[in-house]
């Protein structure tokens, strides 16, 4: 009787430690997803200029290479970079190796200007430089000629939900120059755009997001986005919505 008393216990302990030891399916599901983060640009097509002379790409590099670390070490393991080494690929390279490493999901990571008739000229550093105070804040675009194109819009509506969490705003600005049916706003609360032609979202075969992290041209918003806190709101929102994404259902 006393032997198999033990043996109860023991095996009731056993496999307490084995349910202590296994990961949860969402965890599980976490660490399958393969997640494509694109550098937008490159250092020779840098992009738009800060209020402050510093190129895109160097904001965009700085994300990126950021949020890779953040996911890997919080339990997305397949994430990688789309041209690391910073070489002047084009934008249908850029796709083309999403699709070849078989990511799941696709984020483009940028930062924002404004039309040439908003800019305004300082000088800074002795330098004259262009910015606009007017504009600030985040925006998603999405494409309807993407593969999974209602999978696109869902992950842009997680991010774009997480994001206002996080307490930031998205920008509207792009509004009056985005009024066609392929190239418009579908959802004001969350700065999510429609812009079907955009090359690293149509020709992407997986769910697929440009993420406008902030208007660089804006003299404050600048300086946000260059310090860490700032950047590690927008990574903990990244985080959380491809927690969601994988956990509800993705490819």
């Amino acid at each position: 009787m006393k032997n198999l008393l033990h043996a109860c216990v023991c095996l009731v302990l056993g496999l307490a430690l084995v349910g202590l030891a296994a990961p949860a399916p969402g965890h599980c599901r976490d660490r399958a997803l393969k997640v494509a983060i694109d550098i937008g640009h490159s250092p020779g097509k840098a992009g738009a200029t800060s209020a402050r002379g510093v190129p895109e790409y160097l904001f965009n590099q700085t994300m990126a290479a950021g949020l890779l670390q953040y996911l890997k070490q919080r339990g997305f393991p397949l994430a990688f970079l789309i041209n690391p080494a910073g070489h002047d690929i084009s934008l249908e390279s850029r796709a083309r190796a999403a699709n070849a490493a078989g990511a799941d999901v696709f984020l483009s990571i940028h930062h924002d200007s404004v039309q040439p008739e908003h800019l305004s000229t300082w000088h800074y550093n002795g330098s004259e430089q262009l910015y606009c105070d007017k504009y600030r804040g985040h925006s998603l675009f999405y494409s309807e000629r993407n593969d999974a194109p209602q999978q696109s819009l869902r992950l842009a509506r997680l991010l774009g939900d997480a994001l206002r969490r996080a307490g930031l705003t998205p920008t509207l600005h792009h509004v009056p120059y985005f009024n066609k049916p392929h190239k418009r706003l579908v959802d004001e609360r969350r700065g999510i755009y429609r812009y079907d032609n955009l090359v690293v979202l149509k020709q992407t075969t997986m769910p697929a997001v440009l993420l406008e992290c902030g208007v660089i041209v804006h003299r404050a918003e600048e300086q946000k986005l260059c310090t860490q806190d700032y950047r590690h709101k927008i990574m903990a929102a990244v985080l959380e919505t491809l927690r969601a994404f994988a956990r509800q259902g993705s490819p």
